[in-house]
């Protein structure tokens, strides 16, 4: 009995979150995956799409209107990239930690965008910002029947 409310404890307080490793580093994906597991977060359901431009606009809708928007598009549809649902404790800060700073350059040494970005854009990783955001952006990518929930390791 112990053993399921802790397992039960464990899965109230677990998260998820939406990651998306972009254009630029998908060929680091393990080692960018190692950080998350690092983190404490784990990779309960992923896949690979090619974004097409609907696709990105509506995803990055938020953006519509920022000097940025266009580019930003263009780049997300530039390659494949690699979507994933984390879970953990805490999973959306847990997830914002390991990823750093939007601007590499002002990434925490250590970090994913510190380790793998290049620039603002070209940033190696999307993170969801909240709770709210982490559920649409999941949903945006993921049926429910293509994730495993693994809180109960």
């Amino acid at each position: 009995m112990l053993k399921f409310l802790l397992l039960a404890a464990a899965a109230l307080s677990a998260e998820q979150t939406l990651s998306i490793i972009k254009p630029d580093a998908v060929n680091q994906a393990e080692e960018i995956d190692a950080y998350l597991e690092n983190a404490g977060l784990r990779v309960i359901a992923a896949k690979t799409v090619h974004l097409t431009p609907e696709q990105a606009k509506e995803f990055y809708a938020v953006h519509k209107d920022r000097p940025f928007y266009n580019d930003l598009v263009a780049y997300m549809t530039s390659g494949p990239v690699i979507v994933q649902v984390l879970e953990g404790e805490d999973a959306v800060a847990a997830n914002r930690k390991a990823m750093g700073s939007t601007d590499p350059a002002k990434a925490s040494p250590g970090t994913i965008r510190a380790d793998f970005g290049t620039d603002v854009q070209h940033n190696a990783v999307h993170g969801s910002d909240s709770l709210e955001n982490a559920k649409k952006e999941i949903d945006f990518f993921f049926q429910p029947e293509e994730i495993s929930c693994k809180t109960s390791s």
